[in-house]
């Protein structure tokens, strides 16, 4: 049994919660199509790395010149493929149903920022809030998204979910630890 289906938050300086499942797909499409599919999927596919949309509860995040990662809430799974299928004759994409691959954690508090630098070799100081990143963290690829200013998702693949955890669990104690011998010794 993974730590995911045990753990659902961790109190710390950092708050680490574990999400709810979403639909989660992985898309391709060129740049003549992104519009067309935009629109039957029901929200914008930003065209600049890094930048994210969202519309109705469905979120995109491109990722590449030509990639993007869609959530939608769990209901909508069949009625976003079913579009994509319907659009696929004028619009040629590929579109692949990922939501069992990764395990999203959310990461919150004043101290986010610097519990993910312990792993993480981006400078989240020039990534702002309403953006996300394909990256890596302890040597695994993740994908980050900045929700606020102290506020970030982590999309982990499963099997790497328990590792990732231990890494934000252990940093969110130190810091608890720094806390308390700064208050001891005020």
């Amino acid at each position: 049994m993974s730590k995911a289906s045990k753990i659902n938050t961790v109190r710390g300086p950092v708050q680490l919660e574990v999400m709810e499942p979403v639909a989660r797909f992985s898309l391709r499409v060129g740049k003549q199509g992104r519009q067309q599919l935009g629109q039957a999927l029901g929200l914008e596919l930003p065209e600049r790395i890094g930048m994210r949309s969202s519309q109705g509860g469905r979120e995109a995040l491109c990722l590449g010149p030509d990639e993007w990662v869609v959530l939608a809430p769990e209901a909508e799974r069949e009625a976003l493929f079913t579009a994509a299928l319907e659009a696929y004759a004028e619009v040629p994409h590929s579109l692949a149903e990922i939501s069992d691959r990764e395990i999203t954690l959310r990461l919150e508090g004043e101290r986010a920022t610097d519990l993910l630098t312990i792993a993480c070799p981006r400078n989240l100081e020039l990534m702002p809030p309403g953006s996300g990143r394909r990256t890596v963290m302890g040597g695994i690829q993740v994908v980050l998204w900045r929700d606020g200013q102290d506020a970030y998702r982590l999309d982990v693949w499963r099997s790497f979910f328990d590792y990732i955890h231990s890494l934000l669990e252990t940093g969110n104690r130190e810091f608890a630890a720094e806390a308390q011998l700064e208050s001891q010794s005020a």
